[in-house]
């Protein structure tokens, strides 16, 4: 078999409907890479994914977010924007309100160009009244995005270390769910550090969504120190988890260069994650974010 480097890809990839073709393969002694547009495996699930992901639930609730109160006609010009720049893995959350907003713009794309991520939020609130397991929720995230599968769906935001048992019922039907193959993989986003350490031991667990950056602590939206979350996403990871880092740029507080260049070089040179999210609001947000990145993997 032939064998390209990453930068063989990069020069040589075909595009096709506004998103770039993802390999199959890379050579195994190529140089480290950290680019956004790297295609990955999303740890042990099978899935390919782009390392950066668009994110689509910055400051989120109320089936809203900053992404979706921008309108539809931005939210196109961005999720678009990522398509073109070679972005093929896409962050979303029933939270958000936004797989409606996603579906106009996949519309008509080939399935197998983007990953699609979302989370099921298991309580009770003022806009969701949950079924207690996952399976209504899961039909209807299909038919909010038009797709007959979706690649991985989180509970989301694990607050203790008894998220488990507590959700057995969502847990049994994702399970279920994933042996069908409505779903491909399934896990939890975690914003607690006891919620984060059982999740990176489980075996229900497929991917995990963390937060961490290079400052760490609840003054910059991480469960608690850099050096315990760092630990504890390296033992994850030694687990076969797959783990997406979210709040990078410390949500919306690490906003400097050398701050975004700082963080980015810490989680990826440090083996803590398989890939990132950011929630990128304009697509001169997205073209930042790959450049950095970039600069990164030019630095390795």
């Amino acid at each position: 078999m032939e064998c390209f480097t990453r930068r063989d890809f990069l020069r040589t990839s075909l595009v096709g409907a506004g998103m770039v073709a993802a390999p199959r393969w890379l050579c195994a002694n190529a140089t480290p890479s950290f680019r956004g547009t790297d295609v990955v495996p999303l740890g042990k699930t099978g899935i390919q994914v782009t390392r950066l992901a668009q994110g689509t639930g910055f400051n989120g609730y109320n089936h809203s977010s900053a992404h979706t109160r921008q309108g539809k006609a931005a939210f196109d010009r961005l999720l678009r924007r990522s398509l073109d720049q070679g972005i093929r893995f896409i962050d979303m959350a029933d939270l958000y309100g936004s797989h409606e907003f996603v579906k106009d713009v996949i519309r008509g794309l080939p399935r197998d160009r983007f990953a699609l991520l979302t989370k099921l939020w298991p309580r009770k609130e003022s806009w969701v009244t949950p079924s207690g397991g996952a399976k209504e929720e899961i039909d209807r995230f299909r038919r909010e995005l038009g797709v007959e599968q979706i690649d991985v769906c989180l509970i989301h935001c694990m607050q203790n270390d008894r998220w488990p048992t507590e959700y057995a019922r969502i847990r049994d039907d994702l399970s279920d769910l994933k042996q069908k193959g409505v779903v491909r993989a399934v896990g939890v986003s975690c914003h607690d550090l006891g919620a984060l350490r059982v999740a990176a031991s489980h075996p229900w667990v497929d991917v995990i969504f963390a937060r961490i950056n290079h400052k760490g602590g609840q003054e910059y939206a991480c469960d608690a120190s850099v050096e315990e979350v760092s630990g504890v996403l390296k033992t994850a990871r030694a687990n076969g988890k797959a783990v997406v880092g979210m709040k990078i740029f410390g949500a919306g507080k690490l906003v400097k260069p050398n701050e975004k260049d700082a963080s980015l070089r810490y989680v990826f040179t440090n083996g803590l994650v398989d890939a990132i999210t950011v929630g990128m609001l304009k697509p001169e947000e997205v073209d930042d974010t790959l450049r950095r990145m970039e600069k990164l993997s030019a630095a390795s």
